[in-house]
């Protein structure tokens, strides 16, 4: 595997990058904007028409890969997937465009994990415990106080086997192992429409640093959104913002 690159030296992606490409979509920091709370990103009515056109100029080969659980990402984007394949919970739970959900079993320990996050920052208004399908995540974005007892809480819950640490933007989750982005967008590359298409990954945050990977090895290629970082991604556009005009441009 070749090292990140500097991103302070990419170039914005060329408006051919997906021709002929399969297309891959992180929500959080790339479609929408961060907010401070999980539950508080915007969805406007441009994007949902922007999914749909995207989903007919790529001939279905678009994927939507999120830290979410699909259940919440259906709660925000339902009305404009129904040909397009939803990943969530980090790539541990998988829907192929019209198909079922496909996930194992939620461990016992993260329902343990959750009661204990919960009652460790209740009544803290700037904590937000963020429970997912086979996930729980501690949101500190409004009490940066308390990232470090934060993170300490879930590494020590990650020692039980089969359970994982997940830094990202202001926020730590403890979630199952042995997915990620990467090996769930190879699943989806695997098989049509996607099968015999370049993959191209767009997302903003460290946890999608397994999919530029993976891109990268196959033919295709990342795109990172917001500040220049090492990254295994080959472009890079500023924010949402410059990613939704680019995206407009290209579909």
């Amino acid at each position: 595997m070749q090292p990140p690159s500097a991103s302070a030296a990419l170039n914005e992606p060329p408006l051919s990058l997906l021709r002929d490409s399969s297309l891959f979509l992180d929500f959080d920091g790339t479609l929408v904007d961060l907010a401070e709370r999980p539950d508080g990103v915007v969805v406007d009515e441009a994007l949902h028409t922007l999914l749909q056109r995207l989903a007919e100029r790529l001939d279905g080969r678009l994927a939507i890969v999120s830290g979410r659980s699909i259940e919440q990402i259906d709660g925000f984007l339902g009305r404009s997937l129904g040909g397009v394949a939803v990943v969530g919970s980090h790539g541990a739970e998988i829907r192929r465009a019209g198909g079922t959900i496909v996930r194992p079993e939620r461990p016992a320990t993260l329902e343990a994990a959750e009661t204990a996050f919960t009652e460790r920052f209740a009544g803290h208004d700037g904590v937000v415990i963020e429970v997912k399908s086979l996930g729980v995540a501690i949101h500190y974005r409004m009490a940066p106080e308390v990232e470090v007892e934060a993170r300490a809480l879930v590494e020590a819950f990650a020692r039980h086997e089969g359970l994982e640490v997940q830094h990202g933007k202001m926020m730590t989750e403890l979630r199952m192992a042995g997915h990620d982005k990467g090996t769930a967008i190879a699943s989806l590359a695997e098989q049509g429409p996607f099968l015999g298409h370049a993959p191209v990954f767009v997302g903003d945050d460290l946890t999608d640093e397994p999919g530029f990977v993976f891109c990268a090895h196959h033919g295709g290629s990342g795109i990172l959104i917001g500040a220049p970082r090492a990254t295994a991604a080959a472009f890079r556009l500023a924010d949402v913002a410059s990613f939704r005009r680019w995206l407009e441009a290209a579909a």
